[in-house]
């Protein structure tokens, strides 16, 4: 039977090891920059992208250091993000996975261009790798600009900013946020590993409708647990969601349909990996987001 606790711990350990290889160590010049990027990367984070993409990887392919990188990519396009988002500008948060956010810990400017420098070097790792055919060499960079850019994560971060519960059209609104905002980059994140492991276009986009599912759900459960967890469970304040009247799913349909919003998608998810073989990995980690707690 497979036990996902030991892989997932596992798995954390293996991308760890090697972003810490990857990135540059704290005695580089500037060293405040590089000590804020480490400080940034090595906060707590489940790693919960770059997993999905090895799990998907491994449907076709065993995963390699060399076949990691664009996954660590992911991961430090995805800091950088959170980096932003808790800007004063932003969402103005003090507490991030247990520990202050950066620019509590480094102050405002180092903190934007810590992201800036992260964004930066996620795309000169995806640089040093080409994607196998029948994609494009530059495919796994194009994937995270996609997800990224005007059309994905910046475009969910825009709505997020001007959106309350109250909105016109809030319905609306929440969907294409948590879309664009959260799925968007664990698609990506799960089309890169297949891509990287030789997936054909078949594959790929069943891969796509997954990660589609579980992205939602997952967002879908951070506003839950926004709203019915608590700060030390979370490592972040508890409830900030309804103080800046956030148009949350919580918000917009209320926890008990939440709940089920959550499930429903999460059985989505599982039921596209169907025409794939071998995918208990990948059904198990979609079960485990409804599980988690923070």
């Amino acid at each position: 039977m497979f036990e996902l606790t030991p892989y997932l711990e596992q798995q954390r350990r293996w991308i760890n090891s090697e972003l810490d290889r990857h990135l540059p160590d704290d005695h580089t010049r500037p060293e405040s920059l590089h000590t804020a990027m480490r400080y940034c990367m090595f906060s707590g984070g489940k790693r919960i992208r770059p997993i999905l993409g090895l799990a998907a990887q491994a449907l076709f392919k065993e995963p390699t250091d060399e076949t990691l990188l664009p996954l660590l990519a992911v991961e430090a396009f995805h800091t950088y993000t959170l980096v932003h988002d808790d800007l004063p500008s932003m969402d103005d948060d003090d507490l991030r996975r247990g520990q202050p956010t950066a620019h509590i810990a480094f102050g405002e400017a180092l903190a934007i261009l810590a992201g800036d420098a992260l964004l930066t070097l996620a795309f000169e790792w995806m640089a040093q790798c080409a994607a196998p055919p029948p994609w494009l060499p530059g495919q796994y960079g194009l994937e995270l600009a996609e997800a990224g850019g005007h059309r994905g994560i910046i475009a969910g971060q825009v709505e997020d900013l001007r959106a309350t519960a109250d909105s016109a059209g809030a319905d609306d609104l929440v969907e294409f946020i948590h879309l664009h905002k959260t799925a968007a980059l664990i698609r990506a994140a799960v089309r890169i590993g297949a891509m990287a492991g030789g997936a054909d276009h078949d594959a790929v986009e069943a891969l796509t409708l997954y990660g589609c599912k579980l992205g939602l759900a997952f967002q879908v459960t951070d506003d839950l647990l926004d709203e019915t967890g608590s700060t030390q469970e979370m490592g972040k304040p508890a409830g900030s969601d309804r103080r800046h009247h956030k148009c949350t799913y919580v918000a917009v349909h209320g926890v008990d349909a939440t709940r089920r919003r959550a499930a429903t998608l999460i059985d989505e998810a599982v039921a596209a990996l169907a025409p794939l073989p071998r995918t208990a990995v990948l059904e198990a980690l979609a079960r485990h987001v409804l599980d988690r707690t923070h």
